[in-house]
C-alpha cells in the first residue's frame, strides 16, 4: 500500500548569495552583482529572491561568470558571479539570492 503513495516533494537549500551591486543591461534586463555567502549557487536550480526577510520572487534564475569565456556551471562560497532572474528586475542592493532544488522523495508511511 505505501508503494502507491505519491512522491513528496521537499526543497533542499543549495545556498545564498549577497547582491553587491545591479547592472542595467539592454535585451537582459538587471543583473545581481552577487556574492556567494553560504553553499553554492548552481545553473539550473531554482530561487527565490529574498527582501527584508520576505520572498519577493520565486522562479528559475541564470547565472553569469564575470571575465570569462568559460562558464562554470557553479559557483562556491567567496566566489563573485552574476545572477539575472527571469521575468524580474526589481531588484535592489542588499537582497538576497537563495538557491534551492525540489527533490522527489518516496512516501514512507500513510
Amino acid at each position: 500500500m505505501i508503494g502507491m503513495l505519491e512522491a513528496i516533494e521537499k526543497e533542499r537549500i543549495l545556498g545564498k548569495a549577497d547582491i553587491r551591486e545591479v547592472f542595467r543591461v539592454p535585451k537582459a534586463g538587471a543583473i545581481a552583482g552577487s556574492m556567494v555567502i553560504d553553499g553554492i549557487i548552481r545553473r539550473n536550480a531554482r530561487a527565490r529572491l529574498i527582501r527584508d526577510a520576505v520572498v519577493i520572487w520565486g522562479g528559475q534564475h541564470r547565472l553569469r561568470a564575470p571575465f570569462s569565456r568559460t562558464m562554470s556551471p557553479r559557483f562556491r562560497e567567496g566566489f563573485e558571479c552574476g545572477i539575472g532572474l527571469e521575468n524580474f528586475n526589481d531588484i535592489k542592493v542588499s537582497d538576497q539570492i537563495e538557491c534551492y532544488f525540489v527533490e522527489k522523495v518516496a512516501a514512507t508511511e500513510l
